[in-house]
């Protein structure tokens, strides 16, 4: 890993908007940096949480390796690979600096992911961070994904490995440890209560063992969420249609055997479908209209220019989706033209 500089040291990173000063000890890139700048609320209490960063990675080495088999350079793949095992395994930690405040998709966490991703592979292979090449956190580590299915992908598999990994295994030893203590309490006789009133005997084992039963019922609960959670938009890109993925992309076997961890997590039935909350709050939301909860769409001219912005994208059209939009040309932003259309 990169020798730390200077704290006062910066290297030059560009956006769509222009250039930005990023520090040369961090790998992450322009798009953080300007996350930073427009959301100057929270503290770090509030950043993005760590199991989410370290899901993005496991999404993020699932995405290199079957990009592979699809044409990807193997040793940017592997440079990928490597620099998501180490995101995953927190040793990156303290690149990813955004907080929870941030537009709606979560393009800018994505964003993140992509470019300390970028940046590290980068330098595994030799090359300058911040110079994208030989890998482009867009054309490379976001290749065939999208914010729209990054992040709800994400957020599944960090719910999933912490409800297995943490929630459920403790859940399990306070149930066994309230079981001993009603065994060890079973001859105890005791007065019940009802309504705050002396009421009818029974054994504080027998009052431990409805404990236990709670517990039981709570873990069951739990448990019956972990279908939909294996559930995942993964391959969806934009609108859940897969758009400027290759055939086969989402539904490969490699992609589910990397992204799995410890659990049979599969790609979503019925894509275009919102992450799933509780149960209550998914009832409620379904008896939300939908334009309630939604931006109002822009005018429709929008879908009529593209033609033209594919144009002036060249050979990157199509690659980039809310992830870079600005990315492949600034004519797709700053061409008179199409300004002029949108007015």
């Amino acid at each position: 890993m990169m020798a730390l500089s200077a704290k006062d040291s910066f290297r030059v990173e560009r956006d769509t908007f222009g250039e930005l000063q990023v520090p040369s000890d961090k790998y992450y890139g322009a798009q953080t940096a300007r996350s930073m700048m427009n959301f100057k609320i929270g503290g770090p209490e509030e950043r993005m949480p760590l199991p989410v960063v370290h899901a993005f990675g496991i999404l993020k080495k699932a995405a290199a390796l079957v990009n592979q088999e699809f044409g990807l350079d193997a040793k940017i793949a592997s440079a990928i690979s490597q620099a998501a095992d180490e995101v995953i395994a927190g040793k990156l930690d303290e690149h990813f600096p955004l907080v929870v405040w941030q537009t709606g998709s979560g393009t800018q966490s994505n964003m993140n992911v992509n470019e300390v991703i970028s940046n590290r592979a980068i330098e595994l292979l030799g090359g300058q961070l911040g110079s994208k090449n030989p890998v482009h956190p867009n054309d490379h580590v976001n290749k065939s994904q999208s914010s729209n299915d990054t992040f709800p992908t994400a957020m599944h598999i960090a719910v999933a490995r912490e409800l297995n990994k943490h929630l459920l295994p403790s859940m399990g030893t306070l149930r066994d440890a309230l079981q001993e203590k009603a065994k060890e309490f079973e001859k105890i006789i005791k007065i019940g209560r009802t309504h705050t009133q002396d009421a009818v005997p029974l054994t504080l084992g027998q009052e431990f063992s409805a404990y236990v039963q709670q517990l039981n019922n709570g873990i069951a609960r739990v448990e019956a969420t972990l279908p939909r959670l294996y559930e995942l938009a993964a391959g969806g890109t934009a609108v859940g249609t897969g758009l400027n993925t290759r055939i086969g992309f989402a539904e490969n076997r490699d992609y589910g055997s990397t992204i799995r961890d410890g659990s049979e997590q599969v790609r979503s039935p019925g894509r275009p479908r919102r992450a799933g909350g509780g149960p209550r709050r998914s009832q409620r939301c379904g008896d939300v209209a939908d334009e309630d909860r939604q931006r109002h769409p822009l005018p429709g001219q929008r879908t009529s220019l593209r033609p033209r912005r594919a144009v002036a994208a060249g050979e990157r059209a199509g690659k980039l989706d809310h992830a870079g939009q600005g990315e492949p040309n600034p004519m797709r932003v700053f061409d008179d033209d199409l300004r002029a259309g949108l007015r």
